[in-house]
C-alpha cells in the first residue's frame, strides 16, 4: 500500500526502574510491533504479506539505501524488531528460526520443506554454534551471538562486528508467528538492553495472535 504516515503517539506504562525512564523511548511503526531503544534514535518500520519489522538506529535510515540492492545491512549500532507470520510468505523465516532453536515446533519444518519452494538446505537443523541460549520454555529463548560470528542476532538485518548482539525469539499463535528481536547498542548503554528484551518478550507472550 506504499509509504505510510508516521502514527500518532500514545502512552504506554512499560515495567522497567524509573531511573530508565529518561534513556529509553518506546518506537513503533503504524503496522509494525513496538519496542524499546535508546532515547534520541530514529526509526523506520517496514511491512507486507510476510508480517512487519521496524528498526532503531542512532542515525537516520535513508528508504532508498535501505531498499537498493547494494545496501546490506547495518554495520553498527542497530535494534531490529519482526513479527513474521506463519502463515503466510513469512513461513519461511519463522521456518529457519524454529529449525535453529524450537525443536518442539519441527513438524512445521517439514511441512514448509515438502513445499519444494525452498531446498531443505535452507532450514539447517540445531543451534548455532557460538550462540548462548536460554529458554523459557518450549516457545521463548533468549540468546547472545557473540562478536564477529553469525546465529541469531544476524539473522536480521544487523551485520556481524566486534560487538555481540542479544535478542529474544518468540513463538506465538497457531500459525504459528515468530517474534525475532536483535539489539547492538553501545557499551554505555549496554545495561538497558536486558530490558529491552523482555519488554518484546513480554510483548509478544502476550499477543493472542
Amino acid at each position: 500500500m506504499g509509504p505510510q504516515k508516521a502514527p500518532n503517539g500514545k502512552n504506554l506504562a512499560v515495567a522497567i526502574p524509573a531511573a530508565m525512564a529518561n534513556r529509553l523511548a518506546y518506537y513503533k511503526g503504524e503496522n509494525s510491533s513496538g519496542v524499546l531503544a535508546p532515547r534520541g534514535w530514529n526509526c523506520f518500520s517496514t511491512y507486507g504479506s510476510n508480517g512487519a519489522s521496524i528498526f532503531v538506529t542512532p542515525d537516520s535510515i535513508d528508504p532508498k539505501a535501505f531498499f537498493s540492492e547494494d545496501w546490506k545491512g547495518f554495520p553498527g549500532e542497530a535494534i531490529q524488531l519482526s513479527r513474521d507470520s506463519g502463515g503466510t510468505s513469512g513461513r519461511f523465516e519463522v521456518a529457519e528460526v524454529i529449525a535453529r532453536v524450537f525443536p518442539a515446533y519441527k513438524t512445521f519444518v517439514q511441512k514448509v520443506i515438502a513445499e519444494g519452494i525452498e531446498p531443505a538446505s535452507d532450514f539447517p537443523f540445531g543451534p548455532y554454534p557460538s550462540d548462548k541460549l536460554t529458554y523459557h520454555g518450549k516457545n521463548i529463548v533468549e540468546f547472545v551471538t557473540p562478536a564477529n560470528a553469525h546465529g541469531l542476532g544476524t539473522d536480521s538485518l544487523l551485520e556481524m562486528n566486534l560487538s555481540p548482539i542479544e535478542g529474544v525469539a518468540v513463538m506465538s499463535g497457531s500459525d504459528p508467528n515468530l517474534t525475532h528481536l536483535s539489539a547492538r547498542v553501545p557499551a554505555t548503554d549496554s545495561d538497558v538492553v536486558r530490558f529491552i528484551v523482555k519488554q518484546a518478550e513480554s510483548e509478544a507472550v502476550a499477543s493472542k495472535d
